[in-house]
Formats: C-alpha cells, structure tokens, sequence
C-alpha cells in the first residue's frame, strides 16, 4: 500500500504573506500576524504524512498509527487523551525544510497549537486511507491478509486524542545562566538537574461558563501557557443582561476541558557553575504526558520557550520555562554518544596490558608518593564501579564502592576528592562541616501557596555519581547517621510534612577525614584515633589511612615533583591538561572527540603518557555503559577461601587481645559480610576497566591486595598497642636507658617540646622509634602528661 500514489508534494511552501484561505484561518491571525498558520498546518502535516529517514519507511506515519493503536488498545477516548502525544527530531524538520524549523525557533508559543492540529489532521488523512484500503480488500475475493487497523477503530474518525506534540534532538545548549530577555517567546534547549517536584495540579484549557439567571453560556479560551489565566466577562452577554448583574458567570465543570500541570524546579549542572558562583535556578513547568516524568535528583535537557508571567511582586515579571520537550539522561552515562573513532580508541585501550596502570596514572597525576599509588587505584576502581544487581525477591544490591580516606593534614585527601569530583560522569563536592542531614539527604519546602514539596539534597542530585565528602569527622553524628541508608540501599526515605516517599541516591561515596587530634597518634589505640561508629565504618569498601612520615628519600621525591609542577609548565597549567591538543585560535579543544581520541590512541600505542580529564571522563562512562562483568565460579572461590581466612584472623587477633588483657579487644573496623561483598564490587570494577565480561582470579587477588593494604591495615594498626607491650619487641637495656635520659632531662613539674626531645635522643645514638615507644609508655602510666594536643609533655612523677 502505498499513501503517495497519484499524490505529489512539494516540501518548500510560502508560510508568511497574505492570508490565503479568506476567513478559514481567522481565529488565529490574531495570535501569528506575521505567518499564516493555516499554511504552517498544511505544510507540517504534509512532513508527517511524506518524510522518509534515508531508504527507511515513514517513521512519522507509523508513530501516529502504533499511537492510535495503543489508545485504543487501553480503551482511552478523546477525554482521556493525556497520553496522546508524537515525539519530533528537530534534525528531521530542519531536513525536510530548513525555513518550517526557522519559524518555530522564533515564534513557538504561535506555531504549537497549529502543528498539533496538525498531527491530528495527518492521523485522520491516514485512517480515511487506511478505511479505504480496506474496503478495497473486502471487495477483493483474493485478498486474504488481514487489515493494518480494523474498521470499527478507523470509523471513530470524528472521536479521535489530541496530539501533544514533544520536541527532541541536537539543538545547541543554552546554559540557565545565559537566559537572558532575547530569549523570552523563542525555542531553545537548556541541560539541568531537577532538584524538587511541585504536586500535579489541574490546568483549565477551555472553560464553559454560564449566567445562573438566563442560562446565557459561554467559552472561554485560557492564555497560552501553564501560568495563563482566563478573563471572565465583566456582563452578561444575554438578552436581559441588564438584570443578571455584574460577574454573574459560573464556571460548569462537567462541560470545561482541563490538562494536568506541574511546576519543577531546574538547577545547573554542580559542574558547570563556576568558581565562586551560586547556581542559577529557573521555574519549569511541564503539562499533560510529562507530568511526573523528572523527580528530584533527574537530569534533563528540555526544549523549552522563556515565558513572562507575574511575580508575587507587583508590577515585575519573572521568567518560567514552558517545556515543549524533555530528555533524561547524563546518570553515569547515560544519553552520552561516542563516535566510531572514540569506540575504536577505547576498544585500544581496553585490550592493553598496563590499562589498570595508565588509568592509575591518570588519576590525577599532581599528586605524587609511593603512598597514594594504592589510593588511586582504589580510586579508579570507585570510578569504574561494581555491577548493580536485582535480587529475584525484589533486593537491589549496590554496585558502587564507598572509599574513606582517613590520615595527617597535608596528604592530599582534599585534592584527590576534587580531582574525582571533575572525572566522574556525575560529580558532588561538599564539605561536611557546612552540609547538614537535610543537605546531604532531601529537605521538605513550603511554597507559596502553602503546599510542602520535597527538594533533594547533594545524595539525591548526585545521583548515578560519586558524591565527595570533605572534612567528614567534622559533621555532627545526627548529620551522619541520615546518610546510612543513602550509603547502603541507595534510598532516602522521607516522611515529612504528609509526604511519604522513597527517592533514588544511587551514588557513591568518597570521604576525608582527619584524626581526633588532627594527627594519627601511633600510640592511641584505632578506636582512639577514628572517631566514627562502626556502622559508619563498615559501609566504606576501602578505609585508607594516609600517612605523613618524616623519610628524607620520600620528602626529596616529593619536592622534586612538586618542583616540577611549578617549574615546567606554564602558567602553572596542571599536568593531567595535554597542551599539545589547541585550536588554530588557540583555545583548547580537548573535549572534542577526535582529542579525546588522539589522546586515547596515543597513550594506548605508546603506553606513556597519560590519559586528559575529558578523555578518562568519557572513558569511564563507555566502560559503565558497556560492561556488567560477571564473577566466575573460580573467582568465587578464591574469594570465598580469602574471606573465611580473614575472619579468622580477625578472631584470632581479638581472642589474643582478651588474653593479653589489651583493652582494644574488639576490632574498630567490623568485618562482616558487607566486606564480602565490597570485594566483589572491587573485583568486578578491575574487569570493567579492560571491558572484560568475566572477572577473573587475578581480578579477586588484586582486589584482595587492596583491601589488605587499606582497611585490613586500618584495623590492625593497634594490634600491639597495650600499656606496657608497646616494649616487648625492644632491647630492655635500651629502653632502661632512653628512659634514665628522659628522667635527667625532664624535671618533675617540667615541661618540654615532645618532638625536641625526641631529636635530642636521637643525636645521641638513640632509635627515634624506642624513644618515642617509650615516652608512650611512661604517658601510660601516668609518669607524663600530654598538653597542646600532644606537642608539649610534662612530668608530674
């Protein structure tokens, strides 16, 4: 069947000029004085009956017949036709006549309701061909197949849904920050996140209204927009209008039409606001088929017109965002497009050997010392993820891997985070002495008509993301405890306000955090030195303990890479930036993809170098979208054996402290099964990275490694902490005379600089470790007393 036969078309009609169709299109020359809307109807229902997707069918043709099917299939009638709605690329108009897509980026608000008339005519023109042709086959004796659409549905041509017509494709963004008044009444297309829902409410798009007294009736058309209102009559219009009064009309509700409305919220993306600004934030308000369609926590692009509507102040004019489409997209890499040269450089990378180390590199590559090789690769693993399971019964099991990163000042805890706040597809950097639970969680706000809507937090809009959480033993334990849930079901469970709900939090966590004295004191015991709850503790996969020790081959290393980076690059440019990748004009380039690209390739060819922030960004979003690697039954073995062994140990361990008469008996970090399966999640990221579908024994070994070296280490570092054990392991004859120098140096009632002393022992041949063992020892047994946080001790006896 063919619906052009003996029909022919031409795609470029003349839309603006002299009103041709007489008093046909009157209505609405008022509303588009400068385009004949009756032309624009005709030519866009022409586009949905005639254009063709390369050698493809008609894709509008078939949406308009499946959307016809599915209407009727749910037994929905023209009252109910809120789910009636076409979806239009952009591209694809612009292809069929570039001047139909010029008039609607300029007058949307005027050319909408046209094509929706439109799509409803195009739908109608193809059911009449569809009737036909099908009784052309009943008339047929040899036509045996059966009809496309049966001819009691394609009769109700007079009853059929109006078309909300939803615009999607590649039209360039236009940040909120940049909304400025050439913008109100013209399409445009702005990326956000929606960071709270207000409830659905009823919009009137037709009213009736009707003169109690002489029964005079009345329609009444809304203003275009969400926020239009309607201007009832000041008179009667009847016959005796003199005698009903002024505003005598009442609304009939059984006979007026109405549309559902919401109003959200949409905020800029946390990356893209800049340094030292605050986040720009528009009202958005979405109709019919979209309501419901972001809740807090989404990323969206919409299309949308800024539209004026009044403010609570009076005589001013806000701007709101009339959706016209909507996308989600951008959660881990979701919505992202990689081209075929991209896809061929990560499928490089992927296959080389040393892939776990140049994404180890990588990660930010400022940071240097033999002490933060195992971070990064922690770190890099965080990235990359575990694979999210669905449990039969419903359970959803994490996929993402929490990391803490407990130690000294000084250790880059902070830049990591803002380093992996930048790399992440989706990045949340806050400090935990200025976030509160209701910040970090969702908050309840009242709007100005009195009714309570849910405004999410830094866990909810970092959804799909790493959420980094900075000066994390600085927050109140209240504040700590409402992220419990967000850190382990990756829900955040609100009941406030009448509102009861569950929102998504599917985000992972990376902490820092400093000691209870500033410092880690080798001396005190872990649970001294953490001041955090082991129900905190046991959701981090991997707790590391950064450590600033005093090596003169280490401070040398790390002086001459921090020299280097101030030195060798100019305008002290980061070294994780390629400046070899700029544009003709001299601005950078690198994320374009064919730089990503070349970046790529060059460093998987060579295996030198490193990877951009751009390039290990859209790395690690084709890595999460490509793979859900799988454990193997010999993986799952090795793990299962390593776990039974490490819970043993544990046990061994405390049992020996119970018997020593330690009093760190219990260990600070609990390992239970929630480090089971932390290392399945590590294991499974070490597969993602080299896109491999199955995780191998290697895989579990490496991730068992890094949970030695982090949290097993964490754990076990007060293992031979006890009063006077701390000098088992030590000469007696040098500990009598560390402690008779200390005595002759030190005055009862005395007090000197802890770290002068030690250095004095020092010069006299004495090991630093056994003085400083011994001064513990002698503070322990209360012959001396700390003071200024440890820095200065006193003796009292």
């Amino acid at each position: 069947m063919d619906f052009d036969e003996s029909r022919l078309y031409f795609s470029h009609q003349q839309l603006t000029g002299s009103n041709e169709g007489g008093e046909e299109n009157h209505e609405e020359e008022e509303v588009g004085a400068s385009i004949d809307l009756q032309a624009v109807r005709r030519h866009f229902r022409e586009f949905l009956r005639n254009y063709r997707l390369g050698a493809q069918k008609y894709i509008y043709r078939e949406k308009l017949l499946r959307m016809q099917r599915r209407l009727r299939s749910n037994g929905l009638s023209s009252t109910e036709s809120s789910t009636a709605k076409l979806e239009i690329d952009v591209a694809h108009l612009g292809e069929y006549d570039g001047s139909l897509l010029g008039y609607l980026r300029d007058q949307p608000a005027a050319l909408l309701p046209a094509i929706e008339l439109a799509a409803g005519d195009a739908l109608k023109t193809l059911l009449y061909d569809l009737r036909k042709e099908n009784l052309d086959a009943e008339a047929d004796d040899d036509m045996v197949d059966q009809p496309i659409v049966s001819n009691e549905r394609i009769n109700q041509l007079d009853n059929l849904p109006s078309i909300q017509i939803l615009l999607k494709g590649n039209l360039g963004f236009t940040p909120l920050r940049s909304i400025k008044s050439e913008h109100v009444n013209r399409l445009i297309r702005c990326p956000g996140i929606v960071i709270s829902a207000a409830p659905v409410r009823s919009r009137a798009t037709q009213l009736v209204v009707r003169c109690p007294r002489c029964l005079d009736t009345q329609t009444l058309v809304s203003t275009d927009g969400p926020f239009g209102s309607t201007v009832f009559p000041a008179r009667c219009n009847g016959p005796e209008a003199g005698e009903c009064g002024s505003s005598p009309y009442a609304i009939v509700p059984d006979e007026s039409s109405f549309c559902d409305r919401q109003t959200l919220k949409l905020q800029e993306a946390p990356d893209k606001v800049p340094t030292g600004e605050m986040p720009r934030s528009v009202l958005v308000a979405v109709e019919r088929s979209l309501v419901d369609s972001a809740p807090p926590g989404t990323r969206v692009s919409v299309f949308c017109i800024p539209t004026l509507f009044t403010s609570s102040s009076a005589g001013s004019k806000s701007i709101y965002l009339r959706v016209v489409g909507l996308s989600r997209g951008n959660q881990s890499g979701d919505g992202v497009q990689f081209t075929p040269v991209e896809e061929e450089a990560f499928a490089k990378l992927a296959k080389c050997p040393d892939v776990y180390d140049i994404l180890t590199r990588s990660m930010a590559p400022s940071i240097s010392g033999s002490y933060t090789v195992d971070i990064k690769k922690a770190l890099v693993c965080m990235l990359m993820g575990g694979s999210r399971k669905r449990l039969p019964d419903g359970i959803r099991l994490r996929g993402d891997i929490n990391v803490l990163l407990l130690g000294d000042p000084s250790t880059a805890k902070s830049q990591f985070l803002k380093f992996v706040s930048r790399v992440a597809p989706v990045g949340i950097y806050t400090s935990g002495k200025g976030s509160s639970a209701a910040g970090l969680t969702a908050s309840v706000v009242k709007d100005s008509k009195g009714e309570f809507y849910l405004e999410g937090g830094a866990m909810v809009l970092g959804d799909g993301g790493i959420v980094c959480i900075d000066e994390f033993d600085k927050m109140r334990p209240a504040d700590r405890v409402a992220i419990h849930e967000a850190m382990e079901q990756q829900t955040i469970s609100v009941a406030k306000a009448g509102i009861t709900t569950v929102l998504n939090s599917r985000s992972a966590v990376l902490a820092a955090a400093n000691p209870v004295y500033g410092r880690y004191d080798d001396f005190k015991s872990a649970s001294e030195n953490i001041d955090l709850m082991s129900t905190i503790l046991s959701r981090f996969d991997l707790i590391f303990l950064v450590r600033d020790m005093r090596e003169e081959e280490r401070d040398r290393m790390i002086c001459k890479h921090v020299m280097g980076v101030h030195m060798d690059k100019e305008g002290g440019q980061p070294t994780s930036i390629d400046n070899s990748i700029v544009s003709p004009n001299g601005e950078r380039t690198e994320n374009d993809a064919s730089a990503i690209a070349d970046n790529v390739m060059r460093v998987a060819q060579t295996g030198r170098g490193e990877l951009s922030v751009p390039a290990m960004k859209k790395y690690v979003q084709y890595c999460k979208i490509r793979c859900k690697p799988v454990l193997t039954e010999a993986a799952g073995k090795v793990l299962t054996s390593s776990y039974v062994k490490i819970r043993d140990d544990v046990r061994q361990r405390s049992v020996q402290a119970h018997q020593t008469g330690g009093d760190n008996a219990q260990s600070p970090i609990p390992i239970t099964v929630r480090q089971l399966e932390a290392l399945v999640r590590v294991s499974e990221s070490l597969a993602k990275m080299r896109l491999d579908s199955k995780v191998k024994v290697d895989d579990v070994n490496e991730a068992l490694r890094l949970f030695r070296v982090s949290t097993m280490a964490a754990n076990s570092a007060d293992q031979n902490l006890s009063d006077l054990s701390i000098l088992v392991a030590t000469s007696g004859d040098d500990v009598r005379c560390v402690q008779q120098l200390v005595v002759s140096r030190l005055a009862v009632g005395k007090m000197v600089n802890k770290q002068n002393l030690v250095e004095e022992a020092s010069g006299l041949g004495y090991n630093a470790s056994i003085v400083v063992r011994v001064l513990s020892a002698m503070i322990m047994r209360g012959e001396l007393i700390e003071r200024n946080q440890g820095r200065l001790i006193k003796r009292v006896k």
